[in-house]
């Protein structure tokens, strides 16, 4: 075995290793610009709506002494926010606090600002049935404008409260509560919907318990809590509470101010008097399903017993919810001593006139109702 002194051990190779670690900064480097860029980008993301096409309500429940990391995360959870945590970043840096506990109606489209003011305001003690808190009955509203009022609001559908207006259990029952109010709703024949013209037009609070029928008795209740004080001045007009209702609801889409309503009141009375048809156009859209539309001749001559072009008396019942403003006009009805049996409204000026016979009432429309 030779002896070579001319050999040596090899040196490490450091500009290899030089390289090595040059090269791992610059990836760790990168990856560090990289997640600061993704968290940066990340961060403004969730600064956003969770979705701002969204606007279904959903209701969160903020309990009492919630910090504002675990109201983030309720937040989240009900993803009516992208992140809780850029939640508690966001109210933290921009100094908002004081965040109340309650139920809140919250959508997935509101800005974290628009969310933290809300919290800041307070929401309802209780659940909360509709996606506003309430149900708005309008004035002259019938019960399929009701119906899809309801459906809009809360949590029931058109389809449920339809249901329940056609329940004949439920109707014997509100007639038990209320005898005065719907004791001839009850008898009367032909009727689309038992409770039309009882359900009083009001803003009705609608809790997470609330049911459908006890939404209904609200209405009903409020309609007898309006006319308890008058129960006896209406059987002084010899009319049924059906028959006043059905006028009442005439009234309500028919007069423009309180002076025209009791004007027109008298009208009406007049021609009940005489056995003369109310001949009303609301009666007629009523009968065709129809809320708005220029009437035919097609239209008046329909057969519903609700047209009341072609009959004679009241007809089944009321056409809509009157208001307190109707049943007034038709317990203190004005000039029926000038025994007036027609009228017409220009659309434009509101004004309306009124006449004695049919041949005043073709000039009064030449007149008038052609300006319109």
């Amino acid at each position: 075995m030779s002896n070579n002194s001319n050999e040596r051990t090899p040196k490490p190779n450091r500009s290899l290793g030089r390289k090595i670690i040059i090269s791992v900064i610059a990836i760790l480097i990168i990856l560090a610009v990289s997640i600061s860029f993704l968290g940066y980008r990340y961060f403004q993301e969730a600064l956003k709506p969770m979705n701002p096409q969204n606007t279904n309500v959903t209701q969160v429940h903020i309990p009492l002494g919630a910090s504002n990391k675990q109201i983030g995360s309720i937040l989240q959870n009900k993803k009516v926010v992208k992140s809780g945590m850029v939640f508690d970043y966001y109210v933290k840096s921009n100094n908002m606090s004081e965040f109340r506990a309650g139920y809140y109606q919250l959508k997935p489209a509101m800005s974290l600002k628009t969310i933290a003011k809300q919290l800041q305001k307070g929401g309802s003690d209780q659940p909360i049935q509709s996606t506003k808190g309430k149900v708005l009955v309008r004035e002259g509203a019938n019960i399929d404008q009701i119906a899809t009022q309801v459906s809009l609001t809360t949590d029931f559908s058109k389809q449920n409260f339809i249901s329940v207006m056609k329940d004949q259990a439920f109707m014997e029952q509100l007639e038990k509560s209320y005898p005065k109010l719907l004791g001839s709703a009850m008898k009367a024949k032909q009727v689309r919907y038992r409770l039309e013209g009882y359900l009083y037009p009001a803003t009705y609070e609608v809790k997470k318990n609330t049911s459908l029928k006890s939404l209904v008795n609200q209405m009903v209740a409020k309609t007898n809590q309006v006319l308890a004080p008058h129960y006896q001045q209406i059987k002084k007009t010899k009319l049924t509470v059906q028959q006043f209702m059905t006028l009442a609801s005439l009234i309500e889409r028919e007069g423009v101010n309180q002076t025209d309503r009791r004007k027109m009141s008298g009208v009406l009375l007049n021609r009940i008097d005489i056995n003369m048809p109310l001949q009303s156009d609301v009666a007629v859209l009523y009968a065709i399903h129809r809320n708005n539309k220029q009437l035919t001749t097609k239209d008046l001559q329909s057969n519903s017993p609700y047209n009341l072009y072609k009959y004679t008396g009241f007809g089944p019942g009321p056409f809509d919810s009157p208001s307190i403003s109707s049943v007034q006009a038709l317990l203190h009805p004005l000039d029926r001593s000038k025994n007036y049996l027609y009228f017409v409204a220009n659309t434009k000026t509101r004004k309306v006139y009124y006449s004695k016979t049919y041949e005043e009432h073709q000039q009064q429309i030449a007149k008038h109702a052609s300006n319109n």
